[in-house]
């Protein structure tokens, strides 16, 4: 279910810091959330398709297969793996531009590995910053050159209701948050701009289409985020969504 959170003005006291946060290179596949087209066979959510897809080589070379061009048993049973562990659907192994837009990022997200602010596109003289990169839809914090926690996939919002870039700061914390617009609980809300804050999902930062703006993460890294961070700190987001 894709995410916007509603502005309140409210703002209880800030949470304090919590220090010797741990470097965490978490798994690092994220979702490319746009909706690209359907795939070009319908199917049963039980099925796997014998199409060829039209980035079936691509979708081969990402996943270590034999690289022919051709669908085999094999192919569509890798693919339709890759599918279901990213929220993509119909998940039927069919190579198609959803999937291999996803493969993408993901590529882009692994070779960030370590050092996901080497182009020095978030600015690091700031002490204690969260960085959002909504290119490769990435986010991770920093305390000057040092890489506090991250990088981890994030879920950005949709083509008509993109995540604003900039320089922004933490103006409100809420725990148990839940909107009044959409009616979904966003926990470990941190509300940056706005009606947009980084909080946590109870399904997949995978899914498309994205969300309303916010910066939607996996539950644990948006608790980690909860630990980290505190009203006043930085938040920099720069980059642009593919779709949007």
């Amino acid at each position: 279910m894709k995410r916007q959170l509603n502005l309140r003005i409210r703002r209880p006291g800030t949470a304090g810091r919590r220090t010797g946060a741990a470097l965490a290179l978490t798994a690092l596949t994220l979702p490319l959330t746009m909706a690209f087209g359907s795939t070009a066979q319908a199917a049963t959510a039980s099925s796997c398709t014998a199409s060829r897809g039209p980035y079936q080589k691509q979708a081969e070379k990402f996943l270590g297969l034999p690289v022919d061009g051709r669908q085999s048993a094999s192919d569509c049973r890798a693919i339709r793996a890759f599918q279901t562990s990213h929220g993509i659907t119909p998940n039927i192994g069919y190579a198609g531009p959803v999937t291999w837009g996803v493969m993408s990022v993901v590529a882009q997200q692994k070779a960030a590995g370590t050092n996901p602010n080497k182009a020095h596109k978030c600015p690091t003289t700031k002490g204690r910053i969260a960085c959002v990169d909504l290119t490769r839809q990435l986010s991770w914090i920093q305390d000057g050159s040092k890489l506090v926690f991250g990088p981890v996939p994030i879920r950005s919002g949709r083509d008509g209701y993109e995540t604003r870039t900039g320089a922004k700061k933490i103006y409100w914390r809420h725990l148990h948050h839940v909107s009044t617009i959409y009616h979904v609980a966003m926990p470990y809300s941190q509300f940056f701009d706005g009606g947009q804050a980084f909080h946590s999902i109870s399904g997949s930062v995978w899914s498309a289409p994205g969300s309303h703006g916010c910066v939607n993460m996996r539950s644990n890294d948006a608790a980690k985020y909860w630990s980290l961070l505190k009203n006043g700190d930085d938040v920099y987001v720069y980059g642009r969504k593919s779709g949007t």
